[in-house]
């Protein structure tokens, strides 16, 4: 069970703390004072990073999984 849960959601985790990251870096050094709305704030951008983190490693996830899945089938 503690395995299963680790394979399906190692890479969304890792993915959403890169992108939280990578949120706050980019409002550090990039980010705008007034009138942004991501940018604007250091939460905002860090959710937003979060958000699209998740997203992104969701999809890199379900790539490799059903990639595994599908060379299981083939060599059954």
């Amino acid at each position: 069970m503690k395995q299963n849960f680790q394979k399906k959601w190692l890479i969304p985790i890792v993915f959403t703390l890169v992108g939280t990251l990578t949120g706050y870096l980019h409002w550090y050094f990039y980010g705008c004072v007034d009138g942004c709305t991501i940018t604007g704030v250091w939460y905002n951008s860090s959710i937003y990073g979060a958000i699209m983190g998740y997203l992104i490693g969701g999809m890199v996830n379900d790539y490799f999984y059903k990639q595994k899945t599908n060379e299981q089938h083939e060599s059954k």
